[in-house]
């Protein structure tokens, strides 16, 4: 949950100070309890009845979720989501810069997408090595998300972002997170009919 109270202090008025794990719990959709719980793992400097200060929780939340660097990010894939991730303002505002787009698409390699140019799928290893990108995105079709997962490893990347309707094989040392819209959408149905 770090990242999510991260976001709510990033959405606070600029002239707060101070905020209380009340006022995050709000924010979070969770309760104050758990918020002071979960915050008492990064040990951050509150006072009963004022709160925490934003500034400081903030870059403390930071620190702690490994958000003091910027990260390079390459997506393959520049369909609908590929493009819309491209072009997703939120990345660079939270320190992750999209600096390569990859396709297979004859039709779409060279055009631009929000001024990044999309290149071949087959320059993989290059481009992740000059442009040292760490994390890499799949938004391709299932039936091509293992190669190209399988392809970033051997360039280099340890973090794989999947959006792609697939179950990877797991690679050493190298992190997957799976994002999987129809899961969710299936999970919110079931919820609905209960």
């Amino acid at each position: 949950r770090l990242p999510l109270y991260l976001r709510c202090l990033n959405e606070m008025r600029s002239d707060k100070d101070t905020c209380s794990s009340e006022e995050l719990a709000e924010g979070a959709g969770v309760n104050p309890a758990q918020v002071r719980k979960d915050l008492s793992f990064v040990d951050p400097p509150g006072v009963r009845g004022v709160g925490y200060d934003v500034p400081e929780l903030r870059a403390l939340l930071r620190r702690e979720l490994g958000l003091t660097k910027a990260y390079r990010v390459a997506i393959a894939g520049a369909g609908n989501l590929g493009s819309a991730l491209t072009m997703y303002p939120g990345f660079t505002e939270s320190g992750f810069e999209v600096v390569a787009l990859f396709d297979t698409d004859q039709s779409k390699i060279g055009t631009s997408i929000n001024a990044l140019r999309v290149e071949s799928l087959d320059k993989i290893d290059s481009i992740v090595e000059t442009k040292a990108v760490t994390i890499g995105v799949i938004a391709t079709p299932a039936e091509a998300a293992q190669d190209v997962t399988d392809r970033f490893v051997a360039a280099g990347v340890r973090s794989i972002l999947n959006f792609a309707p697939a179950v990877l094989k797991r690679c050493g040392g190298v992190e997957v997170r799976r994002v999987d819209l129809t899961t969710e959408l299936q999970i919110l149905a079931y919820h609905q009919n209960q």
